[in-house]
């Protein structure tokens, strides 16, 4: 349960902190960074960035400290200096009532036509309390697009845990005697030269080669297991450069570029490539690969030669969120699927997907979920439901789910909001939601830092709109109102 605002104590906390394991204690620096890291960005001090640390960005929780020490980096910097702000604990407070004048300011700028003929919601939360300070059709359902995927990532953390890692594995005792390249479900496994941190292609061929090496094999034959999912690879929307056929083996999300987000032509067979490329590594490290290279299985039992694993679920999420990365999306609903023991189809991810957020107590009337990702229309939540789902990511009982706060873009700085809120915005920095964007769906649900230090969660969704980007700058500027509110 969510903590009432009168009883809202620092030391639950404290309490919380103490018992979590160090990698957990980590993400929950979320809520105090958020001030931190908002303020600073706000005042110009430093641009959040890569690279992943544990559940937080280094450069954010290092710019965290700095303005927390009053330091400016070992040079004298020009400009304005964002001012010192209290400790970590101290940094945000629980409120208690509406902010003053917050509907006055909310309600005229939900009436812009720029929202759409088909409706509009709005839901704002105290994110500490759980306290409702404002909502407008809050209970309606709406196509959500990519805001889904907050729902999604809570649901894997919650059924696999923040550590949780995707092992992709090569046995023997495969056809002929051969060996077998087993998929695991993990899109952002690369073939890459330099892997940046994600499970690489040609350690896993390192690793491989020297088994059959150490064995006196130097030809063998090869195939590729990618059955750990089930129904149909394609998605509803069909072929398309947003996602890849979702498959348990693929390198690089089944791009055909060197691209590493947003969209690109994407292969037909991401399974077959996947292991045509893992074949002429091994011949690269001197073990032919015989014959066609063809789907198969490894006998029951049979040995692991080798075997890599994926950056933590943690840093997938975050990942997820901060590109809405529909590949990583899939992939995380169907490995919610597997932990559940449903079939790790677009079916069986969606029942398990549901079944994780109903146990998480999150108000389910209205919601349904076809997908991962968003991309299926047929989606739908409410604004209420998005805001619960933050506000469940910030409690200090739950620090498994704090890379759902970790994960959103940050207004102007990252991700999907980096082009948005220009210098000079006011909620630049501030900001931190998920965007979703169809044909006539435009969606925002995040948090943001009042002046007062208040940590509110938000979700606006917006339907029939006919310009998506004067219906993203309507949505900014009323999570702009959101970061100027007093109270």
């Amino acid at each position: 349960m969510v903590p009432e605002a009168g009883r809202w104590q620092v030391g639950r906390w404290r309490g919380a902190w103490r018992d979590a394991p160090v990698t957990r204690r980590r993400t929950v620096r979320f809520v105090a960074a958020s001030a931190v890291a908002g303020l600073a960005l706000g005042t110009g001090a430093a641009a959040v960035a890569g690279p992943w640390d544990g559940g937080q960005r280094t450069a954010e929780r290092a710019r965290a400290e700095h303005v927390r020490a009053g330091v400016g980096g070992g040079a004298r910097h020009a400009g304005p200096q964002a001012a010192p702000v209290p400790p970590v604990l101290g940094a945000l407070r629980a409120g208690r009532g509406e902010p003053a004048g917050l509907a006055a300011a909310l309600e005229p700028l939900l009436q812009d036509p720029a929202l759409g003929s088909a409706g509009r919601a709005a839901a704002v939360v105290d994110a500490l309390t759980g306290e409702k300070l404002y909502g407008s059709g809050e209970r309606d359902a709406y196509t959500p697009a990519s805001t889904i995927k907050l729902a999604t990532a809570a649901a894997a953390l919650a059924a696999l845990g923040p550590e949780h890692r995707i092992a992709t594995t090569v046995l023997g005792g495969g056809p002929d005697g051969g060996i077998v390249l087993v998929g695991g479900g993990d899109p952002t496994l690369t073939a890459r030269p330099e892997p940046g941190g994600f499970a690489s292609l040609a350690e896993l061929a390192d690793a491989t080669a020297g088994a059959l090496k150490a064995h006196g094999t130097e030809r063998v034959r090869l195939a590729y297991d990618a059955s750990r999912y089930a129904g149909p690879a394609l998605h509803v929307i069909g072929p398309n450069e947003n996602l890849a056929p979702v498959s348990a083996l693929m390198v690089d999300e089944g791009r055909l570029d060197d691209s590493d987000r947003g969209p690109a032509d994407r292969t037909a067979d991401p399974a077959g490539d996947a292991a045509r490329k893992f074949a002429a590594m091994l011949r690269e490290r001197g073990v032919e690969v015989d014959g066609d290279i063809a789907e198969g299985r490894a006998q029951a039992g049979a040995p692991r030669l080798a075997s890599v694993s994926s950056a933590p679920l943690s840093a997938l999420v975050e990942r997820a969120l901060t590109n809405s990365d529909n590949d990583i999306a899939e992939a995380l609903a169907r490995q919610t699927a597997v932990a559940g023991g449903e079939e790790a189809s677009f079916a069986g991810a969606a029942r398990a997907v549901t079944d994780r957020l109903t146990k998480l107590g999150l108000p389910m009337d209205g919601v349904h979920i076809a997908d991962g990702s968003g991309l299926d229309r047929a989606d739908r939540a409410t604004a209420d439901f998005l805001a619960r789902l933050l506000v469940r990511a910030a409690d200090p009982g739950r620090p498994g789910l704090r890379p759902v706060l970790t994960g959103l873009p940050v207004a102007g700085f990252t991700g999907t909001l980096r082009e948005r809120y220009a210098a000079g915005t006011g909620g630049r920095g501030l900001v931190r939601a998920k965007t979703g964007t169809l044909t006539g769906v435009n969606t925002l649900a995040g948090t943001v830092v009042t002046p007062s230090g208040r940590l509110l969660a938000f979700a606006f969704l917006a339907s029939g709109t006919t310009d998506a980007d004067a219906a993203q700058k309507a949505l900014d500027r009323l999570a702009t109102t959101l970061a100027a509110t007093a109270g």
